[in-house]
């Protein structure tokens, strides 16, 4: 348990950092916006300013010494401090940053910010004396009813010094300040840690029924948070409870459902490593493009000049008329061609320009709308609805995304642009991971996934249209199915060369009609009649063709309220 008790406070010492370059900010807006305007002529220091608000650390460092190589005004001078001390925190640089910070006046209008930042930086560089002395500072002369500057937080970081310090007493009457004080400001990413180090206080001292309740409350509000990485520290908390308890089994489960987490943390890393192999590999593409290119042309100069220098006489002329001929028919037999297929990409162009606008547009005004609710929300502090509202924008956001993505891919099959490399894939270990990456969705919905498919099963298909495939039409079954609904992956073998795989879910079902006009043939995006059930199609659209290039087919089955079946069959490895 000592292990865990040194993880979970150097999580909160981050934590803490966190919060405060965010939240003083707030507070410096507030008072340089009054300032700004006294101010106007210093063009170093606007500059540093703007760059602080928009958060680029290196130019506010740059024109804030230049500000200072310049000035004779103390108080432009503390301002800049304030700013290098500030955004050398953000960069690491903790022992730089205190340098900063001790360069202020004391009879600076912000010193409580100067004095809970240096309690801070200490206790980054574990110099726990010296923060004890900062915070107590700090704790002298708070901000009351002002979310820039918690108390609470100065609390929690105290007690934390007086932990590493062993002064258990101390720890404890400070950590339940904070408690008291945090239960009432609902802050549950705050709390949860919090709890932690409370339990942690209590293990040391070898008492455990007082420990652990709080890594069991600590571990319950985690599952109210979307932070994998939290989610992830409270189960192995409780692995760690349940082993000294000698409750093996228990321990197992949480140590099974940490390393889930750790998966999901995982997962959404190997997915932007992934988008970054493929950027690299579409600029190595067009380069070697460009180099063909080159080399054609260089071709093409080298033949007509050697004509030109070769030919003499009536035979230059003859042959000259006769290979100008040929050329002029080459290149309209070329231009021709390419006018076609550029005909053909502007006609996809302005459809998908029809098609999507119209999606783009109402999900950035829902955006917009909500918003302007969430600004109106942060004023009257209701952080029921406020929550809401967030997770509301973050489901606007990934479908925006999702349809953004599927629109890329889109692109590049069109344009023939597209890699595929068929290889043998084993099924059931691809849905395990789409099932991962969707775990939060599922769960949000509480919508029950079964993975039914038989582990004997090697596909030989390419292994990223496969994913792309198969998170499209699981998305689609989460989007229309209701809260506690199911959906399970499942295959029936046809023959020997093929599998049929069976994606079915509980949801709202279609018509026959929308069916119909999904599963129609044809190679541009046409705009569905109930296009505000449906959507475009232009998931099912890729769907289609991905599965296509892969020598397999796609069906659907579906009734109105009676759930849907997506059906595909794809090759197995001979």
């Amino acid at each position: 348990m000592q292990v865990s008790k040194f993880f979970s406070i150097s999580i909160f010492v981050l934590f803490s950092l966190q919060l405060f370059s965010q939240d003083q900010n707030n507070l410096l807006e507030q008072t340089l916006n009054k300032k700004i305007i006294e101010f106007e002529n210093e063009f170093n220091f606007n500059k540093a300013y703007l760059f602080f608000k928009k958060k680029d650390w290196d130019s506010t460092l740059v024109y804030s010494m230049k500000q200072l190589n310049s000035n004779t005004n103390k108080e432009v001078s503390d301002y800049c401090h304030l700013f290098r001390g500030f955004s050398l925190i953000e960069k690491k640089l903790f022992k730089e940053a205190q340098a900063e910070l001790k360069l202020i006046s004391k009879n600076f209008i912000l010193y409580q910010l100067v004095n809970k930042n240096l309690g801070l930086t200490s206790l980054e560089l574990r110099e726990f004396e010296k923060a004890i002395y900062y915070l107590k500072e700090a704790e002298k002369s708070p901000i009351k009813n002002n979310q820039d500057y918690r108390i609470s937080i100065i609390y929690q970081n105290l007690g934390i010094c007086y932990l590493h310090l062993n002064q258990f007493n101390e720890a404890e009457k400070y950590l339940f300040k904070s408690k008291i004080l945090q239960e009432k400001e609902n802050d549950n990413t705050s709390l949860i840690y919090l709890y932690m180090n409370i339990a942690n206080l209590y293990y040391v001292q070898y008492k455990d029924k007082q420990a652990i309740p709080y890594f069991e409350k600590s571990y319950y509000l985690s599952k109210k948070i979307k932070d994998f990485d939290k989610k992830r520290d409270a189960s192995l908390n409780m692995a760690v409870v349940e082993e000294n308890r000698g409750n093996h089994k228990k321990a197992l489960e949480y140590r099974k459902e940490s390393e889930q987490w750790k998966d999901s943390l995982n997962n959404q890393s190997k997915i932007w490593a992934v988008a970054d192999f493929e950027k690299k590999f579409a600029v190595a593409q067009k380069q070697k493009q460009i180099k063909v290119l080159e080399i054609e042309n260089k071709l093409k100069d080298s033949q007509r000049n050697g004509l030109f220098f070769s030919a003499i006489g009536l035979l230059l002329i003859i042959t000259g008329g006769v290979y100008l001929y040929a050329q002029k028919v080459k290149n309209s037999k070329i231009i021709l061609l390419q006018k076609n297929k550029l005909d053909e990409l502007n006609a996809a162009k302005d459809q998908l320009f029809s098609i999507v606008s119209h999606d783009l547009r109402s999900s950035v005004n829902a955006l917009k709308t909500s918003n302007s609710k969430l600004s109106a929300t942060l004023e009257s502090k209701n952080y029921d609805e406020l929550n809401q509202l967030i997770i509301q924008n973050s489901s606007i956001a990934n479908g925006t995304y999702s349809l953004l993505d599927n629109l890329l891919h889109w692109a590049l099959l069109q344009t023939k642009q597209l890699y595929f490399h068929k290889e043998s894939v084993h099924l059931y270990s691809i849905i395990q991971q789409i099932e991962y990456n969707y775990k939060p969705l599922l769960l949000d919905k509480a919508i029950t996934f079964e993975n039914l498919v038989s582990k004997n099963i090697f596909l030989f298909v390419d292994l990223d249209s496969l994913k792309i495939v198969f998170r499209n039409l699981l998305d689609n079954a989460i989007k229309f199915s209701n809260q506690n609904g199911q959906i399970k992956f499942y295959t029936k073998e046809i023959d020997s060369e093929f599998c049929e795989i069976i994606i079915e879910d509980t949801g709202i079902g279609m018509s026959q009609n929308s069916i119909d006009e999904l599963l129609q043939d044809n190679d541009l995006l046409s705009k569905k009649e109930n296009s505000e059930i449906i959507g475009t199609g232009l998931g099912l659209q890729l769907c289609k063709q991905m599965i296509k290039k892969n020598g397999g087919t796609f069906f659907i089955e579906s009734e109105i309220n009676k759930g849907t079946k997506m059906i595909m069959t794809l090759p197995k490895t001979k």
